[in-house]
C-alpha cells in the first residue's frame, strides 16, 4: 500500500514491477499502475500473494547490486517516451497549421479526453481520445495518436481492430446527431511496417471519407481545413 503514495509515476510503476515479480506474479502491471485499485487488488488477489517470509528470503538472497533486476527495470526506463514525443510534436504541427482552431488534449502525459464529456449522450461515454479539434463550439475532429514500436501478430490485430470499432462508433453517433465530425488517427514508428498493419490502416481510411490515417510527416500535407469543415 505504501507504493501508491509515491508521487513520481515512473518510480511507482517500477516498484509495481518489482512487487509483481516477488509477491504476485499473477497480477498484471497495468492493473497495478492504478493507485485507486491498490486496496481492491489486496482484497481480490491477496490470497495468492506469496508469504512475506518467502518474499524476504528471496529478496535477501539476491546480490547487491542486483544486475539482473536492474537490467529488467532498465528495459522499461524509456517506455512511453516516444509516444510522449509523438503527441508533443503532433500538437505543435496541428496548432501551427490551424491557428484558428482550438486543438486540445493531453500533451505528453495526462488524462485522456472521454467522449462522454464532449458529446451529449454518447454511445460509450468512457471512450478515451487523445485530442479534439474545435471551431468555436463545433467539434470538427476526434483524434487518436499512437507510436507503434514493435507491434505485430495479435497486438497488431488488437490495435487496428480497436481503431476500426472506435471510428465506426464515432461516425454512427455523428450521423445520428447530424454532425460532421471527422476521425483522425496519427500513427508513427517502425511497427507500422509489421505484418499487415499498414494495409489495415489503409482499409480503415477507405471505409469513410470522414476518416484519415496519417504519420507525423503527413499531417501538414493531408489534413486540410477544407476536409475538416466540409
Amino acid at each position: 500500500m505504501q507504493t501508491v503514495e509515491i508521487t513520481q509515476p515512473w518510480m511507482r510503476i517500477q516498484l509495481a514491477r518489482v512487487f509483481r515479480k516477488y509477491v504476485s506474479p499473477s497480477t498484471p502491471v497495468e492493473m497495478l499502475k492504478k493507485k485507486t485499485k491498490a486496496q481492491w487488488i489486496c482484497d481480490e488477489f491477496g490470497k495468492g500473494f506469496r508469504p512475506i517470509v518467502e518474499v524476504q528470503k528471496a529478496f535477501v538472497s539476491r546480490p547487491m547490486p542486483d544486475e539482473a533486476l536492474c537490467a529488467i527495470l532498465w528495459e522499461y526506463k524509456d517506455r512511453g517516451q516516444k509516444g510522449y514525443d509523438l503527441t508533443e510534436r503532433m500538437f505543435e504541427l496541428l496548432r501551427n497549421r490551424f491557428p484558428e482552431f482550438d486543438i486540445s488534449g493531453p500533451e505528453r502525459a495526462g488524462r485522456d479526453i472521454l467522449l462522454g464529456e464532449i458529446f451529449e449522450n454518447y454511445t460509450k461515454p468512457d471512450r478515451p481520445a487523445d485530442f479534439i479539434i474545435k471551431n468555436g463550439d463545433e467539434i470538427l475532429a476526434v483524434g487518436f495518436a499512437r507510436y507503434d514500436s514493435d507491434r505485430g501478430g495479435a497486438q497488431e490485430d488488437d490495435r487496428t481492430g480497436g481503431y476500426s470499432h472506435a471510428a465506426r462508433e464515432i461516425l454512427e453517433y455523428s450521423s445520428k446527431k447530424n454532425l460532421n465530425t471527422k476521425v483522425i488517427f496519427v500513427n508513427d514508428g517502425p511497427g507500422l511496417l509489421l505484418g499487415s498493419m499498414w494495409d489495415d490502416y489503409s482499409y480503415l481510411e477507405e471505409s469513410s471519407d470522414n476518416v484519415m490515417v496519417v504519420t507525423l510527416r503527413m499531417i501538414v500535407e493531408r489534413i486540410t481545413k477544407e476536409w475538416l469543415v466540409k
